[in-house]
């Protein structure tokens, strides 16, 4: 077996929430806030929280806005973000052996 240190899994990432929220935008790039809630079937709340974590780490760039008079507000993968997922995957990866 290939030898494994658990501390290369990123926590920030970990949560199922964000890692819920890191997948989809891996491939969508963006996207906005109401379709990440539906999509993750999370309250506004709880998403809000899960994404300034993911913010703080400079994974997501959050942007507010207006679509119309309606507010809107965006979420995108940054290359820091890409970078930090692209390597959980690979942490993942050695745990479960593949």
């Amino acid at each position: 077996m290939t030898s494994f240190n658990i501390g290369q899994i990123d926590d920030v990432i970990h949560g199922r929430l964000r890692l819920g929220v890191m997948a989809y935008l891996a491939s969508a790039e963006n996207a906005d806030f109401n379709e990440l809630k539906n999509l993750l079937q999370a309250t506004q709340g709880n998403l809000s929280v899960h994404l300034r974590k993911l913010e703080e780490a400079g994974y997501v760039e959050i942007e507010k806005g207006f679509r119309g008079r309606k507010p809107l507000t965006r979420i995108r993968i940054t290359s820091k973000g890409r970078a930090a997922f692209s390597g959980y995957l690979a942490a993942i990866g050695k745990l479960i052996g593949s």
